[in-house]
């Protein structure tokens, strides 16, 4: 803990990873069981090759948003609270990190809820136990993030590897067990839902960690490793967890691979993959958290507010309130991707894809241009009746590209830039 992950400042070249080190990162926060639910809809919606398109189509287009905002990032060595200080101004950027960091608050709660009631279930602990587990895995899965993305790198060294031979065995084995691939090609769809709505759900399960995937792209040594581990992430990775879920749904009914494991009998690994999924998942979600809180209160003790957003997730656990707050951040998700959107914009528009340093820019209270666009951009995607977030980015970065145009919208200039 030399020092705080630079949550206030460009990551200077000194601290800059390798591909491998950024890729085991982003991995482990890709590797997220609530996508592999979201897989479990379409499993049960489309035959074998038709959910094949639907998968490569959706982690494409996921992967391509977040390789271009970790393109920015690394160039910058910001992630995207700090560039939306660019894009939304000093004071206009607290809102998109409350949006930011009150959806990982809530997620962490979810996770550190999920991990106590599974692990009672499958290895029949007493009920009782579930609040101290609740307590327990709530501070245990910050520690991680409390080092940063050097705790983050050497979980997830161990993490991804263990993780990714699980899910193959299992596959295998539902392999196995439904005969074949033209096992798999035989199953009937008992479900129906449109290829855009398919389309809508695989970019919607992860495009709103798409966009905070910049607190670790911004690492990367060079835009190239930036941009490939983000893909290596956002198609594969998440394209995997569609997969698994969506083949455990067709073979067992069942889109966890936790419950799929357990039905096939592999009980030992299964409460491995347990512990890996939601602990990689979250030590990421409460770093998400920390880096917006930092800007959010312009203060550089990352440790600190890791461990007090830590406490708030485990509060809101205890208190079975992560059950409420499930629609809210699902909600909540069609409204960040309309951040990525203006930041995009603002990069390449506005500032001809080089920022000037943080500490040199005059920078306005509010730069009303980029929060007229994220207006747009969330009005735009809630309204949408074809994939929101897809149309949120759209919607926000050409309604920026167009104001930043005229005159009177175009917000001070810093000297550097004059």
């Amino acid at each position: 803990m030399e020092h705080s992950d630079y949550p206030l400042s460009e990551v200077p070249s000194s601290e800059r990873k390798g591909l491998l080190s950024t890729s085991v990162v982003l991995l482990g926060f890709t590797f997220f069981t609530a996508t592999m639910w979201a897989g479990g809809s379409l499993g049960v919606a489309f035959p074998f090759g038709e959910l094949l398109g639907v998968i490569l189509v959706g982690n494409l287009l996921l992967g391509a948003y977040a390789a271009a905002l970790g393109y920015i990032a690394c160039k910058s060595g910001l992630n995207a609270v700090l560039m939306g200080r660019f894009c939304f101004g000093e004071v206009g950027s607290k809102v998109s990190d409350f949006v930011l960091g009150f959806t990982q608050i809530g997620w962490y709660a979810w996770g550190t809820a999920t991990i106590a009631v599974v692990l009672v279930k499958t290895t029949g602990l007493s009920e009782s136990l579930k609040i101290p587990l609740m307590v327990l895995f709530g501070f245990a899965f910050c520690i991680t993030a409390m080092v940063g993305f050097r705790g983050l790198d050497l979980l997830s060294r161990f993490a991804v590897p263990a993780m990714m031979l699980f899910i193959l065995i299992s596959l295998y084995t539902g392999l196995v067990d439904v005969g074949g691939l033209s096992g798999l090609a035989g199953q009937t769809p008992y479900e129906s839902m449109s290829f855009a709505a398919a389309i809508t759900v695989v970019i919607g399960t992860f495009i709103s960690g798409g966009t905070q995937a910049t607190n670790w792209s911004r690492f990367a040594r060079t835009p190239k490793i930036a941009v490939i581990a983000t893909l290596a992430a956002f198609f594969i990775g998440n394209g995997l967890m569609v997969l698994t879920g969506a083949l455990g749904a067709m073979i067992y009914q069942q889109a966890d691979i936790v419950d799929v494991m357990l039905a096939q009998g592999f009980v030992v690994l299964a409460v491995l993959m347990l512990f890996l999924n939601i602990w990689t998942t979250q030590d990421n979600t409460i770093y998400n958290f920390a880096v917006a809180g930092c800007n959010l209160l312009r203060t550089d003790k990352r440790r600190v507010v890791t461990v007090t957003g830590a406490a708030i997730g485990t509060v809101l656990a205890v208190g079975g309130m992560y059950n409420l707050l499930i629609p809210f951040l699902v909600l909540l998700g069609t409204f960040i991707p309309p951040i990525g959107g203006v930041i995009m914009a603002d990069f390449w528009c506005r500032h001809k894809g080089r920022y000037p340093t943080l500490n040199s820019a005059n920078l306005p209270a509010f730069n009303w241009t980029g929060l007229a666009s994220y207006a747009v951009g969330s009005g735009m995607a809630y309204f949408s009746p074809i994939l929101p977030p897809l149309v949120g980015v759209i919607a926000a970065a050409l309604c920026y590209a167009v104001l930043s145009k005229l005159p009177f919208t175009r917000p001070e200039l810093a000297p550097s830039e004059h």
